[in-house]
């Protein structure tokens, strides 16, 4: 597996994904899933062109409570075997560390059901941390429910620590347990 720009070759591996009901996101996935779909139906070549790396001037970030807010800098890869496995983003705030508070990590990645159990995410979180050192972030921040195992797993593999736990977290349930990992680069 290898990490790969999103591209117009690749895409329909990527609608395939998608269209099992495999979402970009771990949160409000299936909100997620159709807007991604309705994205591209609208226009292919406008939602690749949507993965310029540091761009902001993509549609604003709909957050589950229904506010927008501004598109921080990201870039965005493609796991690949052949066929596509998943993704992995990076988001930062330009000559910070710091992320905004509805922002929970640096980092997010999503592996597709078929695909899972093979370290694909490990590879993948090993993979996007020359390109954070690259954007000149000195650490990044990770979150994952507690009842994450495989996730947890893939952060301290990754060379992550556990920071500390949290409740009442954006984008959670209020009693859902949420943890802070970290990343020294």
């Amino acid at each position: 597996m290898h990490l790969v720009h999103p591209s117009a070759a690749m895409l329909p591996s990527f609608i395939d994904a998608l269209e099992k009901g495999w979402s970009p996101r771990n949160v409000d996935s299936e909100r997620a899933r159709l807007a991604t779909l309705a994205r591209i139906e609208a226009g292919r070549e406008a939602f690749l062109a949507e993965f310029v790396d540091g761009a902001t001037d993509g549609p604003p970030i709909e957050l589950p409570d229904g506010r927008t807010v501004p598109r921080l800098p990201d870039l965005v890869r493609w796991m690949w075997d052949g066929e596509f496995c998943g993704v992995i983003n990076l988001r930062w705030q330009e000559g910070t560390d710091a992320l905004p508070p509805h922002t929970l990590g640096h980092v997010g990645y999503a592996v597709v059901p078929w695909k899972r159990g093979r370290g694909y995410a490990s590879a993948a979180l090993r993979g996007i941390l020359p390109l954070a050192r690259s954007v000149g972030l000195r650490r990044i921040e990770l979150t994952t429910t507690a009842d994450n195992v495989a996730s947890i797993r893939t952060i301290l593999n990754a060379g992550g620590r556990h920071v500390r736990d949290m409740t009442d977290v954006v984008h959670h349930a209020p009693d859902e347990i949420v943890g802070l990992y970290e990343i020294e680069l």
